[in-house]
Formats: C-alpha cells, sequence, structure tokens
C-alpha cells in the first residue's frame, strides 16, 4: 500500500513534541510498534477504522494501541489535505481520554494553522529528522 499521507511531529515552535517525548521513553520494541501504526495511519489516513483509530471532537483524532497491555491514545489531527500532525500521547488509565488533553491538542491545531500555511508543512516534511519520520 502506498502513502496517501504524510504525518508530521508538531513543528519546531515546540520544542520537544509531547508524542516524541512519549515515544523516546517507550522500549524499543514499543518504539517500533508504535512506528508501524503510525505507517499504517499514513497509508489510511482518516480510512482507517476503529478499534485502531477514532474520532474525539472537534476534528480531533486518537490512534488506539495496546503496549504490553497498556492502552495508549495518540492525538492527532488532519489538515492542508495531505498532513497527519501529531501531538499528544499517553498511556490511557481512565474510561475517556481526558479533555485537558484533547483541549490541549485543539489550542495546538488552531496555533498551527493560524501560523503555518501547506508550503510551510512540506518544508517541516522534508526537514523532519529521519529518525522521527514513521
Amino acid at each position: 500500500m502506498t502513502k496517501q499521507w504524510h504525518v508530521l511531529f508538531c513543528d519546531p515552535i515546540v520544542r520537544l513534541c509531547p508524542v516524541v517525548r512519549f515515544i523516546e521513553g517507550l522500549r524499543p520494541n514499543h518504539q517500533v510498534k508504535m512506528l508501524k501504526f503510525l505507517e499504517i495511519l499514513e497509508q489510511m489516513g482518516p480510512q482507517l477504522p476503529r478499534p485502531y483509530a477514532d474520532i474525539l471532537h472537534d476534528g480531533i483524532h486518537e490512534l488506539r494501541l495496546k503496549l504490553s497491555g497498556e492502552q495508549v491514545r495518540l492525538l492527532y489531527f488532519f489538515c492542508y489535505e495531505r498532513y497527519i500532525i501529531l501531538f499528544e500521547a499517553q498511556y490511557k488509565h481512565t474510561d475517556r481520554v481526558p479533555e485537558s488533553i484533547i483541549n490541549a491538542t485543539l489550542r495546538y491545531r488552531q496555533d498551527l494553522l493560524s501560523r503555518v500555511d501547506p508550503e510551510e508543512l512540506e518544508r517541516m516534511a522534508r526537514e523532519q529528522p529521519a529518525a522521527l519520520s514513521a
């Protein structure tokens, strides 16, 4: 399957993207699993079905996976018809993803879209470190 979307880890304004921090803290085998899920997300985009992905609200989506029996949620959003922007990741310990995490992702999306146009996202996609690209 070919890549239809470009997954990006936040942008340079965010000093250390929460998703990058989360992935770097995982064991190597969990990092590999996470990156495999991100590859599938790049291929399928909004067509990735439950139980792998779901929409929370207001255009914020979650990638859903288990690592050693623990549920993980990675929050992202789509923009400019080609990009998936990853922002937050966490272990899920409650029935629902906390509104504070969803709201932080909403605020980040609003800020990003006010500062970055499609050409800038394309530049970011080219410059993203290979070690972090999905």
